[in-house]
């Protein structure tokens, strides 16, 4: 008797693999061989997780491990509606959704405003993973590419109307941005706003680098701050970078549109309910004293100004320098940065120790783009950091002499204006 194999959805073939972790194998086998591995490839900040989320933890003491309400325990959405207020964000507790990190916040959102064949427009390059949650609900990203070379601006609103069709339900961003560390401005807020309400679009917002902008001269404004929006925004936060807490899986979806509610308090109940004692810990810390952020924001610059001054040194670069979040894209001098990314953990060295980088390729959908970029995560000590920086430049020089290839001649960072 002959059987037939089951098969698999296409939906997963669609789904693809993480630019952040694809390489997780090579770095494996590096530490195998005895080799230290520094990791700029991922957004895992080492700043240590306040004391009173982990108190929060250590102090749970129920004799049941129950189950909380589906939208989150009312005290947690009360704190984080208090926190909106503290940041000029008026919003009530009903309106905040708690979520299995912002990850679900997102698949809440894109599910609820996408049928199977919509689109959402993304400008590129963007976070990897808004591509894999749209491709789990058959829905597609658009993207709006902008380039390195101009700073990664926003394209002009003539120009991002003509990738609005017949299935565009919603334009996606996220400010200060991943992975480019550019923080949206007033102007092209109101570019996206005026987009939203002449084709009747949501606007959906992922704002969980908000606390670390690094320059007086740049201003974050909230996607709820935006006038006549009230049913097309939807905000997206996440405790994980915010307090360090990455591990404790606990975000919000934000929405004055009763109707997206609604349908996110559907999704909500099927998967039952957040984490419980997760949500304990989020809720003690949005009810820290906001003074927490400042030495926070200062490290990161200071991390932040190490890899600027770093890459300066490092003929045929060209960056953006990051005005908020804590990562960076790099054009470097190599034709193909994945194999870079490789080499770095397959053939090179330096005192023990080698570097791992997310390839750029992975966070544009447009194919070729990125080919020559990496984004770097400046989530380590400075002096670490900087051990990776000269890591990095000496691997450039090893792996250019390899290939025989010759980086260019000088160095270059791109400032917007």
């Amino acid at each position: 008797m002959e059987f037939q194999r089951p098969t698999l959805s296409r939906r997963g073939g669609d789904v693809p693999w993480s630019p952040i972790r694809k390489l997780t194998p090579l770095a494996d086998e590096a530490r195998g061989r005895g080799v230290e591995v520094l990791h700029l490839n991922i957004g895992q900040p080492d700043i240590r997780t306040p004391r009173p989320v982990l108190d929060a933890y250590r102090s749970f003491d129920a004799d049941v491990l129950a189950y909380s309400p589906s939208l989150g325990i009312p005290r947690l959405r009360e704190s984080i509606a208090a926190y909106y207020q503290r940041c000029g964000i008026s919003v009530e507790p009903r309106d905040v959704a708690i979520t299995v990190g912002g990850s679900e916040a997102i698949f809440f959102a894109l599910s609820a405003v996408c049928d199977p064949g919509d689109e959402i427009l993304v400008r590129e390059p963007f976070y990897a993973n808004y591509v894999a949650f749209a491709a789990m609900i058959s829905a597609k990203v658009v993207p709006i590419p902008a380039s390195i070379d101009e700073g990664f601006a926003l394209p002009s609103r003539e120009r991002i109307s003509r990738f609005i069709g017949p299935r565009t339900k919603a334009l996606l961003y996220i400010s200060p941005e991943n992975p480019t560390g550019i923080v949206y401005d007033s102007a092209e807020l109101e570019t996206l706003r005026e987009l939203c309400r002449r084709f009747g679009l949501y606007l959906i917002a992922d704002e969980v680098y908000r606390e670390f902008i690094y320059d007086d001269h740049v201003a974050f404004r909230s996607v709820l701050d935006l006038p006549d929006l009230a049913e097309h925004a939807i905000l997206i936060d996440s405790v994980s970078k915010r307090f360090s807490s990455c591990g404790a899986r606990i975000g919000s979806l934000t929405t004055r549109n009763r109707l997206v509610m609604e349908l996110v308090d559907k999704f909500a109940q099927a998967r039952l309910c957040p984490p419980t004692v997760g949500q304990l810990a989020a809720d003690a810390a949005y009810r820290m004293d906001p003074s927490y952020f400042e030495p926070i924001r200062n490290e990161y610059r200071r991390r932040r100004d190490l890899v600027v001054e770093s890459l300066r040194r490092i003929p045929g670069t060209l960056f953006h320098v990051p005005e908020g979040a804590f990562y960076l894209m790099a054009r470097l001098p190599v034709t193909d940065a994945e194999e870079f990314a490789r080499f770095l953990l397959t053939d090179f060295s330096w005192k023990g120790k080698t570097v791992m980088l997310a390839p750029g390729q992975g966070f544009y959908s447009t194919p070729d783009r990125g080919r020559d970029e990496v984004r770097i995560a400046y989530v380590l000590e400075c002096g670490r950091l900087a051990e990776a920086m000269e890591i990095l430049e000496r691997a450039l020089d090893a792996y250019n002499n390899f290939t025989g290839g010759a980086p260019a001649t000088r160095s270059a960072a791109r400032c917007r204006a």
